[in-house]
């Protein structure tokens, strides 16, 4: 499966090197398996809800949710969610951004999966935390396809569990 990432150097800004799942997601059997790594992680968790973080958290996301027999609730960029949302600032590693979420997406207690393909210094996936927490959603693992162990993301989400499935 790790040989279908691609490293991409110097995007999107001189160096940074981008980890690029499409030819992953283009490929049946390669995409498959990644599904099924989180399908058999999360399991019989009785996880409520998997939270995908915008944009590739949908693709990895929604079939994970589809797989456990969970929901599905994204977490979008501004702008993108038409009704009363939650918002949380956060920083990439180039740049800054936020991230919203309906405001009636989760209650207290609701037990949830966040995912995303790329776990780098951890600001989405903070950001992402603090939304959640606001809404009393209890965070059950941060779920990552890839992690880049050099920029420390873990540092970023203390006292929940961190999966990841390829390093670097």
């Amino acid at each position: 499966m790790e040989d279908l990432i691609r490293a991409i150097p110097d995007f999107p800004l001189p160096g940074i090197l981008f980890r690029d799942i499409t030819p992953l997601l283009k490929d049946a059997q390669g995409f498959k398996a990644a599904i099924d790594l989180f399908v058999e992680r999360f399991r019989g968790q009785e996880i409520g809800h998997v939270v995908g973080i915008e944009a590739r958290g949908y693709m990895l996301g929604a079939p994970l949710a589809y797989g456990i027999g969970a929901g599905f609730i994204p977490v979008r960029k501004p702008g993108k969610l038409p009704y009363s949302k939650l918002s949380e600032s956060y920083a990439l590693e180039y740049g800054t951004n936020s991230l919203e979420i309906h405001a009636d997406a989760l209650g207290n207690g609701d037990r949830v999966v966040v995912i995303d393909d790329l776990l780098a210094t951890g600001g989405t996936a903070a950001a992402t935390r603090r939304l959640l927490e606001r809404l009393g959603a209890k965070i059950e693992a941060f779920a990552f396809l890839i992690e880049l162990d050099a920029l420390k993301g873990r540092d970023a989400l203390p006292g929940v569990e961190v999966v990841s499935f390829i390093r670097y």
